[in-house]
């Protein structure tokens, strides 16, 4: 009796272990993601989490900060902010976003690319990677760019103006020669709305300093990774701009001519 009773010990605490391996691969493939690109459209730029609350969600991602002040590139679990100045820095974790996507990356998808000449041709390249257009995907890749377009932008100031207006007065950078990671997602056409259908990547060299929201670019080499997400999370902001803000009037168009 008692060996059958051990027996039945060890088979429940294997199982309880195998569960919560599961558990924790599916997490490991969320994207969380702090408000609505409308939102950020409309110029709703209060920040609603801190970078240490939104790092509990991940190790990567994009997003800006507080007021607009900026560009975020989150790698390796580190918060990276360029500023309009260029300059890249490591901001303060009680620092706040209004904006941003992070997940556990972990590649399910990798590939290596040459000679790729502009964004274009680099998304052309990815979608054929994508075994679905129904699905989220977190991409990074690393490797040597002949050439990089990049922007940031300045913090702004209350009453905010909409992002496209923000966006006409960009600082845009240009690098040549350059190694380091673009960071970011794919976003099915579902999503319209809540973010960007299609790609949105951000810039971050080896040397951490320079970077910015992704513009154009043509690559030398470089390793193409990617991690199909299976879950959406989204916080739901709630501050008096967020509430009162009617989104019905931003166009895909417009998204797309402000993000890419």
């Amino acid at each position: 009796m008692k060996k059958y009773v051990k027996v039945l010990l060890v088979c429940f605490i294997v199982c309880a272990l195998l569960t919560g391996c599961t558990g924790n691969t599916r997490a490991q493939d969320i994207l969380y993601q702090v408000s609505t690109l409308d939102a950020l459209m409309q110029g709703v730029y209060d920040g609603e989490l801190t970078l240490e609350e939104l790092l509990q969600h991940g190790d990567f991602g994009i997003g800006t900060f507080d007021a607009l002040d900026g560009e975020m590139v989150i790698l390796d679990g580190t918060v990276y902010q360029v500023l309009s100045s260029g300059e890249v820095v490591q901001p303060d974790l009680s620092v706040t976003t209004p904006f941003a996507m992070i997940t556990q990356f972990n590649t399910d998808i990798q590939s290596d690319v040459s000679s790729v000449s502009d964004y274009n041709k680099l998304q052309e390249t990815i979608g054929s990677l994508l075994p679905s257009q129904n699905e989220i995907y977190a991409i990074e890749i690393h490797g040597t760019f002949s050439y990089i377009e990049a922007r940031s932008v300045p913090s702004q100031t209350e009453p905010y103006p909409l992002l496209s207006e923000v966006t006409e007065e960009q600082t845009v950078f240009e690098y040549k020669d350059v190694t380091g990671t673009l960071v970011g997602y794919w976003c099915p056409e579902y999503l319209s709305g809540i973010n960007l259908a299609g790609y949105h990547l951000h810039f971050l060299s080896e040397d951490y300093t320079m970077g910015g929201h992704l513009l154009e670019c043509s690559i030398e080499n470089a390793a193409i990774s990617i991690n199909t997400v299976t879950q959406f999370q989204m916080l739901i902001p709630q501050n008096e701009y967020f509430l009162q803000t009617d989104f019905g009037d931003v166009t895909e168009q417009e998204k797309q001519n402000v993000e890419q």
